[in-house]
């Protein structure tokens, strides 16, 4: 009987014990102390983690086997594992944030410094140079930038609206002026008007200058205003997109990823990078915004590079004040057959009989109130050294220099960089919020045991796409409502109106108005833009017809009538905005003044 007691001692001693199974690497101490050293650390308390390994059939979430966590610590856990999920996708998404939102305030900031500046400075020298005179006049500039400034902001009517009340007041000023014999009145002057802006352009008082102008100014605006929408979209979209709500079962597949290694008593075990990804693709395929994304962005650097070069607001600014001289020569030259084409139309104004100042000489009937370039310098030679004051300051201020275009050159040199590390930012999120070592194993490691989902080994189900067909097999995912999914569409289809507004833009069109002008943009791609202002230059094809003549009051006296517009004299609590360089202006309107002054 000993002997046989022996051989069965022998042959127990002989049999394997349980191997590494699943779950074999907690049973091998049945301790939690790595675990409650993590945790403690965290700032959980102690009391609420046991000692050692307990039953784990009241876990929810993790394998119900052998377990260092109570109900209160995997609810608290799937928290925290959540939390840290959402920091890291915000994390890596809070520069395309940070770099459309200081971009979008960068540009406005020039876009209005440029608009106000040139307002200021036209004032300040104006003010200074003819008092009072200006003052009486001054409306029908700063009319013309308070314009451009509410089309800006978008709370005001399309370009070609402020161009032709722009056009009929100055008409109405300059042309009394050819004739300060007559007496205009109001119902005449609103004749005169119409007549210039008619559908059949039989009256071209500043030729095809009022259209060339109107390209231009329309192409820098339209691109400036679609690109800063642009970016408040982009910025908008992103930031939404990097905050979506998990689902629960995102949480569920992120706690069985990050949080169940602790309950398991292996917290220092990685979890496996194809689990990783699986659960990444999941979690965030309501957060993707390809390709809608990467057609955004191509439109953004697109229309970026416009206002750099061929829509370059500074040549814009500079091509208002060249093309009015322009037009007020013309009209000059002119003015004998425009004069006699609005007093057929219009009818014969009534002649003053009692003049307070001398009457021209009949030759001189049709006045002059432009004084060419030539002219000017030999008049400003020829005339007293104090009576140059103002001509000498116009001189100065003609071509100025400012730190705006070199900031808008630095910007969008800035932005092309940075956005063009943002290209596949959506397609590689889940790999980027894998690399971290908190949710995956080190692509080096990738050959040795991690956390499975239920224990030590390694992860052998395939990894899926982020696509919703490929996500039907996402082993890591449940089967989910498509709520979250709605907004997505959402905020894919703003990225689609966003860039198909700046791909408008681009061609010198506005989205927003309800009529296209066909010859607005030309070919589309702004190729004569950048000389046409240049003296010397060819025309450039004007648009379509301006719109209507503007609505005026009949009420009025001698010399002109009062136009009655839109937006004049209401209130504006916009932003402060920004001006164009108007330093050409200032030479034409100097001379300008001087006619109005007294004979």
């Amino acid at each position: 009987m000993s002997a046989l007691r022996s051989l069965l001692l022998l042959l127990l001693s002989l049999c394997p014990g349980p191997g590494p199974g699943l779950g074999s690497e907690a049973k091998v101490t049945r301790s939690c102390i790595e675990t409650r050293q993590v945790l403690g650390a965290r700032g959980y308390s102690l009391s609420l983690l046991p000692p050692a390994l307990i039953s784990g059939e009241h876990l929810r979430i993790c394998p119900q086997e052998y377990t260092c966590c109570s109900s209160e610590i995997e609810q608290r856990l799937t928290w925290d594992t959540e939390a840290t999920f959402r920091g890291l996708v915000e994390e890596n998404g809070s520069f395309l944030v940070h770099t459309l939102a200081s971009r979008h305030r960068k540009f406005d900031e020039i876009f209005r410094e440029m608009l106000l500046s040139s307002e200021h400075s036209l004032a300040l020298l104006f003010h200074r140079s003819f008092g009072h005179l200006y003052s009486q006049h001054a409306p029908v500039f700063s009319g013309l930038f308070s314009r451009l400034r509410d089309y800006y902001e978008r709370s005001g009517e399309g370009l070609d609206d402020a161009l032709v009340d722009f056009w009929a007041q100055l008409l109405e000023r300059l042309f009394p002026l050819l004739h300060p014999q007559y007496i205009f009145s109001p119902d005449y002057l609103f004749c005169l008007t119409r007549l210039a802006s008619s559908a059949d352009d039989s009256l071209k008082p500043f030729g095809d200058i009022p259209r060339r102008l109107y390209l231009q100014i329309t192409r820098a605006l339209v691109a400036a205003r679609a690109f800063i929408q642009g970016l408040e979209t982009g910025r908008d979209v992103v930031s939404e997109a990097l905050k979506v709500p998990m689902s629960e079962g995102c949480k569920r597949a992120v706690m069985r990823l990050t949080g169940c290694p602790l309950c398991r008593g292996v917290p220092s075990l990685p979890p496996c990078r194809g689990f990783c990804f699986n659960v990444a693709n999941g979690c965030l395929r309501n957060q993707g915004l390809d390709p809608d994304w990467e057609a955004y962005l191509d439109a953004l650097l697109l229309l970026a590079e416009k206002l750099q070069g061929s829509f370059s607001f500074e040549l814009a600014a500079r091509s208002i004040g060249l093309k009015i001289s322009e037009a007020l020569m013309y009209l000059q030259d002119n003015s004998v057959a425009v004069s006699a084409q609005v007093f057929q139309q219009c009818g014969n104004p009534e002649r003053i009989l009692a003049r307070t100042r001398r009457a021209p000489p009949p030759q001189e009937e049709v006045g002059r109130f432009w004084t060419p370039p030539a002219a000017a310098g030999a008049a400003a030679a020829a005339a007293p050294a104090g009576a140059g004051a103002g001509a000498g300051a116009g001189a100065e201020e003609e071509r100025p220099t400012t730190t705006a275009s070199t900031s808008m050159n630095r910007l969008v040199w800035e932005l092309r960089e940075r956005l063009g590390r943002a290209r596949g930012f959506w397609a590689g999120l889940p790999t980027t919020v894998c690399g971290d070592p908190r949710m995956a194993a080190d692509i080096s490691q990738e050959a040795a045991p991690c956390w499975t989902g239920a224990g030590r080994g390694r992860y052998l189900s395939p990894v899926v796409g982020i696509s919703p067909t490929e996500q039907l097999d996402n082993p890591e995912m449940e089967k989910e409502d498509s709520g979250s999914d709605l907004q997505t569409r959402r905020r894919r289809l703003q990225l689609r109106a966003a860039t198909t507004r700046m791909k408008v833009a681009a061609l010198g069109r506005d989205l927003e108005l309800e009529d296209w002008d066909e010859d607005a943009s030309g070919s589309g791609e702004g190729q004569h833009y950048a000389d046409d202002w240049m003296a010397g230059a060819a025309a450039v094809a004007p648009p379509a017809r301006l719109p209507r003549p503007p609505r005026r009051d009949v009420s009025g006296g001698r010399g002109g009538g009062v136009l009655v517009r839109h937006n004049q004299g209401r209130s504006r609590t916009g932003g402060t905005s920004v001006g164009f360089h108007t330093q050409p202006i200032l030479i034409l309107f100097l001379s300008a003044l001087a006619l109005l002054g007294p004979r």
